[in-house]
């Protein structure tokens, strides 16, 4: 089948405008109106992008990544790639539940493994920057840049718990087992469609109580509410951990790993290759010259202790 090639949103304006000038009924008029703003928001690759002169960066208030307050280690690398691409920045919030349909226009189904698009939303984003994890079933509808950080996700407690932390090894598999056995018998605080989702680490169906967190899609929110005795156990990923363990310190424990180490990464929608191409290129060239290293300082001081294979191999 031949697909013809998606106009421009120049050629959209152009043709609404056009449009416009007829003659029509005051709902036809409103109908095709919305319909010509709908088009001109649908998702776009590089040439669109450059020809609008304006580049959307999707980001979620989280873990310094997009900290809510215009600045973060996402926000400085994505206006620093619309600066490269000569175009204007603009950030747009939005959370873990929505932010894939507002990149894509459709709402994520996810059953196990499999993974449909459904439905018609507005497209409010060109890429999602945000501390994102490339995951599986994330990568069945999207296209990830190359990595841009390192993350992996943990079990805590409160400090007064009686579980302790693990002794752990070298074999981290048997850390993950070891972990995993403790949380027999206890409440464990998740939350899901993010990285704190217990499916993506076999944690469903065996038997723990889950108690999903939804009183914020936040996970800032996930070490406030275990202290406030929201469940025994909760998951949280080492980005917020960090952060956390200044914010909270000498409140809370980590008991042992549940993941392997994850890979973040900004994510584009598939038809949008030559955008996540030229990212690809950005990133090269910050870390050639020394910025990535400098916003990692600035963001996550002491995170290449936890991570030094990662950091090696972006020298």
């Amino acid at each position: 089948m031949i697909v013809p090639p998606r106009p421009s949103n120049l050629s959209l304006t152009h043709r609404c405008l056009q449009m416009k000038r007829l003659r029509f009924p005051f709902h036809a008029a409103l109908a095709l109106l919305w319909l010509c703003f709908a088009l001109m928001a649908t998702a776009a690759d590089l040439p669109e992008i450059e020809a609008r002169g304006e580049l959307r960066h999707l980001g979620i208030r989280y873990a310094n990544f997009v900290t809510g307050a215009g600045d973060g280690f996402d926000v400085e690398l994505t206006r620093g790639f619309a600066e490269h691409l000569g175009i204007d920045y603009k950030l747009v919030y939005s959370d873990f539940y929505s932010v894939i349909r507002d990149l894509l226009g459709k709402k994520v189904v996810r059953s196990g493994d499999r993974v449909t698009l459904v439905g018609d939303f507005p497209v409010r984003g060109d890429m999602i920057a945000t501390g994102f994890t490339v995951l599986p079933w994330r990568e069945r509808v999207l296209l990830y840049s190359e990595p841009t950080f390192p993350s992996q996700v943990m079990l805590i407690a409160r400090a007064d718990s009686p579980i302790s932390p693990i002794e752990g090894s070298d074999d981290l598999l048997q850390d993950i087992g070891e972990t995993k056995e403790l949380i027999d018998g206890h409440s464990l605080l998740v939350m899901e469609k993010t990285c704190l989702d217990p499916a993506n680490y076999g944690l469903k169906g065996g038997g723990i109580e889950l108690r999903a967190y939804t009183q914020s899609t936040n996970i800032n929110e996930m070490v406030p509410a275990l202290l406030h005795l929201d469940a025994d156990l909760s998951l949280l990923d080492v980005p917020d951990l960090l952060i956390d363990m200044q914010k909270w310190a000498g409140k809370f424990k980590v008991i042992g790993p549940i993941s392997k180490e994850q890979i973040l990464a900004a994510a584009f929608p598939k038809d949008a290759p030559q955008l996540r191409d030229a990212y690809n290129d950005y990133l090269h060239q910050i870390k050639e010259d020394g910025t990535y290293d400098r916003l990692v300082d600035k963001y996550y001081p002491g995170v290449r202790r936890y991570f030094p294979d990662f950091f090696a191999d972006e020298q």
